[in-house]
């Protein structure tokens, strides 16, 4: 038998043993397939540790990217995705280094993806976390910059922020946090922030109009939060701490007020089935007790639920969000309920809903996405305790890729209707 016939040969009998490419996936192999896989999970992994993001909360990364790789799972295999979101785990973990390797799956064309990082006992890394333009309240930005030596985590941020709260607030915040104290179920995290204030005309009118409802346009608002993160079951996180909030008041006369409040909150996550329309619920729960007890100038009950219905098949993705709110007692601008912003009744101008927030609140929000294409609907009220709740509706079109959005929304009302424009990076 010649050169050319043996090699034939050999070619013959490795197409029998192998059913190319998938027979040959194998544990230990990082593949390069084709986009005719399916991603069936993700697994992350680091030194002592190994979380399937499918399955629980996982608390070591940020909501934006845990959603994102959530939303590999019953996709196509794609490794520049895989590698984007490999970048982004390791500067969210200080990471040395992560990988992705892709592994044989249960069934046939199905794979799973797991990433590794290797530790680095020190990092360094800047993280922009919020960066929005809205056509009625302006630029919003916020970042850090921080680093990590073992598992203690520092960070340093700015802030400019005019879609959040009824005021936009620029300044410093700090931060040290330790996600594995003793162990992997208890985490412990102290935030400073120190802000000035810039206040709407609408919101001073409206203080004017309404003096006892709640503070004062203060001047700077500080805040010192230690809180600690239990890992009470697979699905189920707790957070419990103290918020001590300071506002400095310029009028009538320059005084000082204190916000300090007992806070919790209750996370949960959960994938409830595993097939080609996987579905996903995440809910939380919100509570924040201000009392005389910690020597408070304001004393407020702030209940604040939330849950997330996620369904997807292919390319396609539905969403539905309700959010529901109550406030009692005298609460700080602050702590009140605001929607027309970037996150409830988008389209809608907050200030010209309730120029100073109100003490109840109730949204649902239904998004369907389609690859990069997204549209929404969106409905809710906001309103205090004893006056009548008007409805609103608004209605938005854009695209979506990752944390970067641009969409168009358009409050539903009747006469003239001015659209909302929204651009930037939204977590």
């Amino acid at each position: 038998m010649n050169a050319s016939h043996k090699l034939l040969f050999l070619s013959f009998l490795f197409s029998i043993s192998c059913d190319w490419p998938r027979a040959c996936l194998t544990q230990d192999s990082d593949l390069n397939v084709n986009n005719r896989y399916t991603v069936d999970a993700v697994i992350v992994a680091g030194t002592g540790w190994k979380t399937n993001v499918a399955d629980q909360q996982n608390d070591r990364l940020s909501s934006g990217l845990s959603k994102d790789l959530l939303a590999l799972i019953g996709q196509k295999l794609n490794s520049g995705v895989l590698d984007r979101l490999a970048t982004r785990l390791k500067k969210e973990l200080s990471a040395r280094e992560v990988s992705h390797h892709v592994l044989r799956g249960d069934t046939p064309d199905h794979v799973r993806v797991e990433f590794e990082a290797v530790p680095s006992s020190f990092g360094i890394d800047a993280t922009v976390t919020k960066f929005l333009y809205d056509s009625k309240q302006g630029w919003s930005g916020a970042g850090s910059v921080g680093f990590t030596v073992q598992q203690n985590a520092f960070a340093f941020g700015l802030a400019s922020d005019g879609d959040t709260l009824n005021e936009r607030f620029a300044g410093i915040s700090a931060r040290y946090e330790n996600k594995h104290v003793g162990n992997d179920r208890l985490g412990l995290r102290f935030q400073f922030e120190s802000y000035h204030q810039q206040w709407n005309r609408n919101t001073l009118d409206a203080l004017t109009a309404h003096p006892d409802q709640t503070s004062d346009a203060y001047r700077t608002r500080q805040n010192f939060q230690p809180t600690a993160t239990i890992s009470l079951a697979k699905p189920l996180t707790l957070e419990i701490g103290v918020g001590f909030q300071r506002f400095q008041n310029q009028y009538p006369t320059a005084h000082t007020e204190a916000a300090n409040a007992l806070i919790s909150t209750l996370r949960y996550h959960r994938r409830l089935a595993e097939s080609e329309y996987p579905q996903d619920v995440d809910a939380d729960y919100n509570l924040r007790v201000a009392t005389k007890l910690l020597g408070t100038d304001f004393v407020y009950t702030s209940h604040l639920a939330g849950l997330n219905y996620r369904v997807g098949h292919g390319k396609h993705q539905l969403m539905d969000h309700i959010v529901a709110g109550s406030v009692s007692g005298r609460a700080p601008l602050a702590d009140r309920l605001v929607a027309g912003n970037s996150y409830y009744l988008r389209g809608w101008n907050k200030y010209d809903i309730d120029p100073i927030g109100g003490n109840r609140l109730i949204h649902n929000s239904v998004d369907y996405r389609y690859g990069h294409f997204q549209a929404f609907y969106d409905a809710g009220a906001v309103w205090d305790s004893g006056q009548p709740a008007t409805a609103r509706h608004s209605l938005g079109v854009g695209f979506k890729e990752s944390i970067f959005s641009l969409a168009v929304a358009f409050p539903i009302r009747s006469g003239h209707v001015e659209p909302i424009v929204m651009v930037g990076m939204i977590y």
